[in-house]
């Protein structure tokens, strides 16, 4: 079972990263699992402590899955969805930074992309 302490951790690791790069319109989901949202899009949703649903386009996914499968997966529920999963414990927080700033750059509106490089 997953230690709630564990699972505020976890997420308030990738809030800090995504706060860090200044990405703006990003807001903490009000549902069950912890998620960051940008406009009504997910960005990144904490599956548990351990793992990270990120956003992401099937054709960097598989990419990513074939650079670094150890940090990098999908299980049956991913297949043909444009969501990579990431463990959080085999990546250091400048990788998981740039992966979240693709991420809001896949999902985030037009008028929200013009102010970040």
């Amino acid at each position: 079972m997953t230690d709630a302490k564990d699972l505020e951790r976890a997420f308030d690791r990738v809030v800090q990263l995504v706060e860090q790069r200044g990405l703006p319109g990003t807001s903490r989901s009000s549902g069950t699992s912890p998620a960051l949202l940008v406009a009504d899009s997910t960005l990144a949703a904490l599956q548990d402590e351990a793992v990270l649903a990120l956003a992401c386009p099937e054709h960097q996914k598989v990419l990513l899955m074939d650079i670094s499968p150890k940090v990098y997966f999908e299980t049956e529920q991913q297949i043909g969805q444009n969501v990579v999963l990431v463990h959080l414990d085999r990546i250091d927080d400048e990788e998981l930074s740039l992966r979240l700033h693709d991420a809001w750059e896949y999902v985030a509106p037009d008028n929200l992309r013009k102010y970040v490089d």
